[in-house]
C-alpha cells in the first residue's frame, strides 16, 4: 500500500501549474506513450505500404503520396492528444496566440503559398514519386514530395531541393505522367546521292540492336528535309530510362556513325561558298 502511495505521489507530482496548463508527471509519460504508439503505427503503415508497392499491388507515386497524407493527418490528431493530456488548454491557446499567427503570416506568406501547393501535389497526384519531370531546364527524377519542399535528383545525382510553388505557378514537362515510354528522336544527316532505303535499314537496325530502346512502339525513320549539304533524317524511338536518354542518344550516335562507315555512307560536312 505504501509502495502504491508513493508511486501515485510520484505520478501526480506537478511540474507546471499556471492558468493554461498543469502538467504533471503521469501527464508527461502519457504524452510520451502516444508519440511512441504513433511512431510504431506510422512504421507499420510505412511496412505495409513498402511490401504492397513491392508487389506491384499500386503505384509507387501514389503509395507515397497517400502515406504521406497519412503520416501528416496523424500527427496533426497526435499533437492535439498530446497537448490535451498535458493539461493545455487548446482553445485559450490558439485565441491567445491569434495575433502572433497573423503577425507570422504575414512575414512568411511564400511558405504558406509552398505548403499549400504542397498539399495540391499530394491530392491531385499531378506529380509523384519516382516521376521524370523537367523544370527551368533541369531534367530530374522526383525522390520525395514534402508539404513545403521537393526533392530531386538531377542527372548528375545532385539533389535539387525545389519549393512546391514553382510546380504550381510554372510550367512542368512530366515525362512520364501518362505512361513510362517516352519518345525521343536523334538527328542525322547523310551526303546527297545516298541510298535512302539502306538509310532507313541502318537506322532501325541502330535502334533495335540498343537494349534500352522498347521494340513496341516500334522506332522509325521520318525523312525530314533536303538541307544545304545533306538529307536530313531523324531515328525516332521509345524508351523507358527517360531519366537516361541522352546516354542513349550518345550510344546510337556511335553506332550509326560505324554502321555509316562499314555501309559505305557518307555524313557530310556543311558546304560553305566563299
Amino acid at each position: 500500500m505504501m509502495l502504491q502511495s508513493n508511486i501515485n505521489d510520484i505520478l501526480g507530482y506537478t511540474l507546471v501549474d499556471t492558468a493554461k496548463m498543469t502538467i504533471t508527471v503521469y501527464s508527461v509519460l502519457m504524452a510520451l506513450v502516444i508519440i511512441l504508439v504513433t511512431w510504431i503505427v506510422l512504421w507499420t503503415i510505412r511496412r505495409i505500404f513498402t511490401r504492397t508497392i513491392r508487389h506491384r499491388a499500386i503505384d509507387p507515386g501514389k503509395g507515397y503520396t497517400v502515406y504521406q497524407l497519412l503520416k501528416y493527418f496523424i500527427w496533426i490528431i497526435t499533437i492535439f492528444l498530446v497537448l490535451d493530456t498535458l493539461g493545455v488548454k487548446i482553445t485559450l491557446l490558439v485565441a491567445g496566440s491569434a495575433a502572433l499567427l497573423v503577425g507570422i503570416g504575414l512575414g512568411v506568406q511564400q511558405v504558406f503559398k509552398d505548403l499549400i501547393s504542397g498539399i495540391f501535389l499530394l491530392f491531385e497526384g499531378n506529380l509523384k514519386v519516382g516521376d521524370v519531370v523537367e523544370l527551368d531546364g533541369i531534367v530530374g527524377i522526383v525522390k520525395e514530395i514534402g508539404f513545403r519542399t521537393t526533392k530531386i535528383e538531377s542527372r548528375d545525382n545532385i539533389i535539387l531541393i525545389i519549393p512546391n510553388s514553382k510546380f504550381i505557378g510554372e510550367n512542368v514537362i512530366n515525362w512520364s505522367h501518362i505512361e513510362q515510354k517516352t519518345r525521343f528522336h536523334v538527328n542525322v544527316g547523310v551526303a546527297y546521292g545516298s541510298d535512302v532505303g539502306k538509310v532507313q535499314r541502318l537506322l532501325l537496325e541502330c535502334a533495335h540492336e540498343h537494349r534500352e530502346v522498347t521494340s513496341y512502339p516500334e522506332p522509325f525513320v521520318r525523312f525530314l528535309d533536303f538541307g544545304n549539304s545533306s538529307l536530313d533524317f531523324q531515328l525516332f524511338f521509345w524508351t523507358d530510362n527517360a531519366f537516361r536518354v541522352e546516354n542513349i542518344k550518345s550510344d546510337l550516335r556511335f553506332v550509326i556513325d560505324r554502321k555509316f562507315r562499314d555501309n559505305g555512307v557518307r555524313i557530310p560536312f556543311p558546304q560553305r561558298d566563299v
